[in-house]
């Protein structure tokens, strides 16, 4: 058997390989992949078909006036390209429309005043029915009163004219920003959960049947723990980017394909900083496992990166302002604060690049010192360790 001096320095691509090899054959791991998949595609086609399926409010009129502002409503909102129809219920007075709407027989009620219409909701303003009944409501008017006047509708409108023109065409919709990071902390979340405690539970198999002794005979711990890291680092890079190309895809699939270029940036960003950010990661879960001499250790070991996974989870979900730009330079919290920033368009073109520096650096920090706890505390097996216990340990 050759022996760890003899070792050749490349052997942690061995190492690798077999942990690639092990995730690939595990049936959990492809399903679960698989449906995390389907259900991406499938939230996108959902949404879009409740987006874009036809809704039909239900109206109660009084008049005969009522049903033309309806037709002329559903007029405005076709050429809108708004999926929105308004069915007329035709009832005998004011009192009667009221009592529909209190009832849930009507989404609102359209009935005459003094000065013009009233629109009757039971607790909350329909926005639909606001901007389509009331604009088609002033048409008519306005119709009528250039008749009354002599003159045509365009003329009596003419010089009332407004153009909408985006300053910033490629900035992007707040509430698919939101969408955006609530997508990225969760990736992160499931991902450093995955592939952090498969590298924690191999080192504890690895301990408690003293494997490692053997593999220790034959190459370096170093090598054994770059390894583990660059194995599970590929995993999880392969599977991320299935998952964002996913969403991507489905994007333009269901018609939002604008909305692509817009997100498909700071997902690239996302994936980066999340392969740099797992090394070190990697590194800490390593050490969990080797604290520990058997599972049931893990549960405490483990529980300071639970924490700290955690910490990035919320801060993704709901840092703000100054906050999420604080937090878009800390190296680990940036995995997600960064990426949602450039999703929302706050972030100028050098900041990820200073920010994912700042995250190799401290990567690089973080997996020295975790190699050291993990050449130390790897051979212990007589109990479970702390941190300073494992750093007391002699080489």
């Amino acid at each position: 058997m050759r022996s760890r001096e003899s070792a050749p320095r490349g052997v942690w691509r061995i190492v690798a390989a077999r942990e690639i090899a092990v995730k690939l054959r595990d049936r959990n791991f492809l399903v679960s992949t698989l449906i995390t998949i389907a259900a991406i595609v499938a939230a996108l086609v959902i949404s879009a078909v409740v987006t874009g399926r036809p809704a039909t409010i239900e109206v109660a009129v009084v008049g005969a006036d009522a049903e033309q502002v309806l037709r002329t409503a559903d007029t405005l909102a076709d050429d809108a390209d708004k999926n929105v129809t308004f069915a007329a219920r035709a009832v005998a007075d004011v009192a009667a429309a009221e009592q529909r709407v209190r009832d849930d027989e009507a989404d609102v009620g359209l009935v005459p005043s003094d000065s013009g219409w009233r629109l009757l909701g039971k607790a909350a303003e329909d926005d639909n029915a606001a901007t389509y009944l009331g604009a088609a409501a002033r048409q008519i008017a306005l119709q009528r009163n250039a008749a009354a006047a002599g003159v045509s509708l365009e003329q009596l409108g003419r010089g009332g004219g407004v153009t909408y023109e985006l300053l910033d065409k490629g900035a992007v919709d707040p509430a698919l920003a939101r969408i955006v990071a609530f997508v990225f902390a969760f990736l992160f979340y499931m991902a450093s959960f995955l592939f952090g405690m498969s590298i924690a539970q191999s080192v504890i198999e690895e301990k408690q049947n003293r494997i490692v002794e053997i593999l220790a005979s034959a190459i370096p711990l170093r090598q054994l723990l770059i390894g583990k890291v660059a194995g599970n680092a590929v995993m999880a890079f392969g599977q991320l980017t299935l998952f964002v190309g996913a969403g991507l895809i489905g994007l333009a699939v269901t018609g939002r394909g604008d909305q692509v270029g817009q997100i498909g940036g700071a997902a690239g960003w996302f994936i980066i900083f999340f392969v740099v950010g797992f090394l070190a990661l990697a590194g800490m879960w390593a050490v969990a496992g080797s604290l520990a001499t058997r599972s049931e250790d893990l549960q405490s070991t483990a529980t300071p990166m639970s924490i700290l996974i955690m910490i990035v989870l919320f801060a993704g979900l709901f840092l703000t302002g100054a906050g999420r730009v604080a937090a878009s330079y800390v190296p680990v919290v940036s995995i997600v604060a960064m990426p949602s920033r450039l999703a929302e368009g706050t972030a100028a073109w050098w900041e990820p690049v200073l920010a994912l520096a700042l995250m190799a650096v401290a990567a690089y920090g973080i997996v020295v010192v975790a190699e050291k706890i993990y050449r130390r505390a790897l051979m212990q097996t007589q109990g479970r360790l702390t941190i300073r216990q494992a750093l007391a340990v002699q080489d």
